[in-house]
């Protein structure tokens, strides 16, 4: 990146998953070509490309995890695998033109805002840039957590996190822990199961799960859908709305769901005929308080010999054994972590440097807030795409993130109509108010009342992940960027927060 060494861009993107590739485009159809799309590895794909697992799928169905504008009629399965899902994005790249954008091997080292000039200064791996606007997409499931367990670092055979596969390592014939219960777990669980000699399942908290009602889509189908591309929209359509009726059980009456748990406990029953083992497998939250997984041949590959269940974390190794917090010991060759990702402790707020000198993580101390799930205070012209409280706990992603776009478009806009240099910086005021709202509605929802401890909530127990509403309802909040909570800047503008938290420009 030598000829980039002191490029400046209107706009500059960090990531390349859905919302990396979905904010080009965007941009694009914006009529912006003045930008750059950085991105640390050597493609696109973000948690698709770094999931490479086996079993590695999708839990929501194919023509709903897809951008609207970028229909796929040639789906292969109802809930595609990550190899589908990665190839659709590569072509998402290739149709959008999207590919002299792309700076690879590019990581984000510091973003710092410099308040005389009203831009960006940018260091990555690959050289410095300076942009007017920041769109960071770097995504919550993009920096893999590892506990801190004693003696790992003494354990003498293979240990990696399920983000990051060792695919030279060959699993058959060993002893294996897996460790965590999450949706990865589940699907390389039964994945791996009949390859292993050994296979010790460390569940601090077992999730419920739900039959996964997945089928090759025929080529009928396929072809109907690429000669009507109308009936794709009605089955995303259809998809979309049967998510939307859920969506009141999860936010406003927990109680609806114990039909649910009684299906779900059938489900286990059917398969599960070990009463011990069913016992360890039955959570004793409310339903939907996690994320409900999605699996047919999850209970299955418990039930097998070569599997046992510790109903318990893992606390130490030492040498080759692990050992529970229970007590219990057994020896294995490898050791895999389906322990989730930094998700309410983005590490890409480490590196953002704003208005005031302090990094984006020092703002979100006390728990990540930003309004309407994009723009934080103090950091002008800077935008996240999957922000803080726009996760989803039933339906798909791409709706949020295309919700987003739309409030990056209009952000840009509003730029434009302002004329000049000039930035939007987000009113702390607005932030809150936005904020208080969000987590009262979240008191009554299942996440928060459901009597489970869950990777949506922060060190505070705070629900800083989770939207609790409809996508429509947000679609509808981001539709628009309200000028009157944000402060305008301008060259020789100094920004000051008074009591009140509101934020005053002086020349």
């Amino acid at each position: 990146m030598a000829e980039h060494e002191h490029e400046h861009v209107r706009v500059a993107v960090v990531g390349s998953g859905f919302g990396g590739l979905g904010a080009a485009v965007r941009l694009r159809r914006e009529g912006i070509t003045d930008f750059v799309v950085l991105e640390r590895a050597d493609s696109v794909g973000g948690t698709w490309r770094d999931n490479s697992y086996p079993g590695c799928a999708c839990d929501v169905p194919s023509h709903l995890y897809s951008f609207s504008f970028a229909p796929n009629p040639d789906w292969p399965r109802t809930f595609s695998g990550q190899e589908h899902i990665r190839a659709y994005l590569e072509r998402v790249t290739d149709v959008f033109r999207l590919r002299p954008h792309l700076r690879f091997n590019s990581e984000v080292k510091k973003m710092t805002w410099d308040g005389q000039e009203l831009r960006w200064e940018i260091e990555t791996s690959s050289g410095r840039l300076t942009a007017d606007f920041v769109v960071s997409a770097t995504g919550p499931l993009s920096d893999p957590k590892v506990p801190d367990i004693p003696g790992l670092d003494t354990f003498p055979g293979k240990v990696f996190h399920s983000a990051r596969w060792d695919h030279d390592y060959d699993l058959r014939g060993k002893r294996v822990a897996m460790v965590g219960t999450g949706a990865s777990a589940i699907q390389i669980v039964p994945a791996i199961q009949p390859d292993v000699a050994k296979l010790v399942l460390f569940q601090r908290t077992p999730p419920w799960v739900m039959p996964r009602i997945d089928r090759a889509i025929s080529g009928a189908e396929r072809r109907l859908h690429r000669a009507v591309p109308l009936t794709t929209q009605l089955r995303r359509g259809l998809l979309w709305g049967i998510r939307e009726l859920q969506v009141q059980a999860f936010t406003k009456h927990p109680g609806e769901l114990g039909l649910v748990e009684q299906l779900a406990k059938r489900n286990m029953a059917r398969v599960i005929k070990d009463p011990a083992l069913r016992a360890k497998l039955t959570p004793d939250y409310r339903i939907g308080c996690k994320r409900i997984l999605l699996s047919s041949d999850y209970y299955p590959a418990l039930a097998r010999p070569n599997v046992d269940v510790v109903a318990s974390g893992l606390s130490q190794i030492d040498g080759s054994k692990v050992i529970a917090s229970d007590g219990t010991e057994t020896e294995v060759d490898a050791i895999v972590f389906g322990t989730g990702f930094h998700v309410t402790d983005m590490p890409i707020a480490e590196r953002v440097v704003g208005a005031d000198g302090r990094t984006l993580a020092e703002t979100w101390k006390d728990g990540m807030e930003a309004l309407r799930g994009a723009s934080a205070a103090g950091f002008p012209n800077w935008m996240t795409i999957i922000g803080p409280n726009t996760g989803l706990g039933n339906s798909s992603m791409i709706l949020m993130i295309e919700s987003q776009l739309n409030y990056m478009a209009d952000f840009v806009r509003q730029l434009d109509v302002l004329g000049g240099r000039v930035a939007l910086d987000a009113r702390p005021s607005a932030v809150h108010a936005w904020n208080r709202r969000v987590q009262e509605r979240m008191k009554r929802t299942v996440w928060n009342t459901g009597g489970c401890t869950s990777w949506y909530l922060d060190a505070a127990g705070r629900n800083t992940t989770i939207w609790p509403g409809t996508t429509g309802e947000f679609r509808r909040a981001t539709r628009r960027v309200d000028l009157a909570e944000y402060a305008v800047l301008r060259p020789g503008t100094e920004v000051s927060t008074d009591e009140q938290g509101t934020v005053e420009a002086a020349v």
